[in-house]
């Protein structure tokens, strides 16, 4: 803790208050109208006298978990199921997941506002690199991938008992964000696994995150409106579209990101064997991977007269029991 105690120190021309502690907090000397100030001194002052105040906030440790999918605003028609899995043609793009985007968004607006660091982390395999760097191009400040075969075809168990494993190893954290749901398979399970396994509390749902004095307050998305809940840190909430869409990335953001490269880890990383995830780690067995098939069957009603066509249709409909 450092303790601030007044002095005063006078020169020719004016008087300057200044701060003595462990070190000088600021120093500044006027004569003839020349002011030369130590501007790291300057901050360090700012920052100790608001905090005094009661107005500094500290930096939030985030961790937002991003999903790479294929692009789901192509067309349903182009997604084939093949030996009990989804496919689809080469030209469709892998995209990081739009609840993921509101998830970084929203820890983006924390970091604007009372600072912190952002954390990326994700897990698959064969990562495009210049898809999932977007997250480092809008302002994340690390990308951790768990990159491996073994992590393919899991279910929301094993996706959630292996990013669980490597939050423990990332240490500490204030807040993970999840999207609500992934793009693709919409189960909405991952990030409640995520936290009934580090025992941390979860809120569902959140259009808005504000934190203060260790607690995140949230206005939680319900049927007919929406909720503020309190909850102490450290905690895990799932972001919603009502938040907002995600930034565009900068220039210099996106630059910045070309050159950080990701940490990968492998199930070894996060003291995890093979069998314990991806598909081998499943608990849920897929019995049966289907598109429904759609049919129309389209009867013309025929009259000799539209009278005659309307009383027709009618009689129709009611052997039909539609009326």
């Amino acid at each position: 803790m450092l303790t601030l105690q007044p002095c005063s120190q006078e020169d020719s021309v004016a008087k300057v208050q200044c701060f003595h502690g462990a070190t000088d907090i600021i120093r500044g000397t006027i004569r003839a109208k020349v002011v030369t100030v130590d501007w790291t001194h300057i901050l360090l002052y700012s920052l100790a006298a608001t905090n005094l105040q009661g107005g500094y906030r500290m930096p939030v440790n985030m961790i937002v978990c991003c999903k790479q999918v294929p692009d789901p605003e192509v067309p349903p028609a182009v997604f084939k199921v093949v030996n009990n899995k989804m496919t689809w043609p080469a030209e469709v793009k892998p995209v990081i997941g739009q609840y993921e985007e509101f998830a970084l968004e929203a820890a983006l607006m924390i970091k604007d506002k009372v600072g912190g660091k952002i954390t990326v982390l994700s897990l698959g395999n064969k990562f495009v690199r210049d898809v999932i760097k977007k997250a480092l191009a809008v302002g994340g400040d690390e990308l951790i991938l768990l990159e491996d075969e073994a992590f393919e075809d899991g279910d929301s168990w094993s996706t959630a008992n292996a990013l669980a494993m490597a939050i423990k190893k990332i240490g500490e954290y204030d807040i993970i964000f999840c999207g609500r749901q992934s793009s693709d398979w919409d189960a909405g399970q991952t990030g409640l696994g995520i936290a009934e396994l580090l025992q941390i509390p979860a809120v569902t749902l959140a259009r808005k995150v504000e934190v203060t004095d260790g607690k995140a307050w949230v206005e939680q998305v319900i049927p007919d409106g929406y909720r503020s809940v309190e909850v102490t840190l450290p905690a895990l909430i799932t972001v919603t579209s009502e938040l907002g869409v995600l930034r565009y990335a900068a220039l210099k953001g996106i630059m910045a990101a070309a050159k950080k490269q990701p940490v990968i880890w492998k199930p070894a990383d996060i003291d995890l064997e093979a069998s314990q995830v991806g598909a081998a780690g499943r608990r849920s067995k897929l019995e049966k991977l289907f598109q429904p098939v759609k049919e129309a069957k389209c009867e013309i009603i025929e009259g000799e007269t539209p009278a005659e066509a309307g009383v027709n249709l009618a009689v129709r409909l009611r052997e039909a029991k539609l009326l």
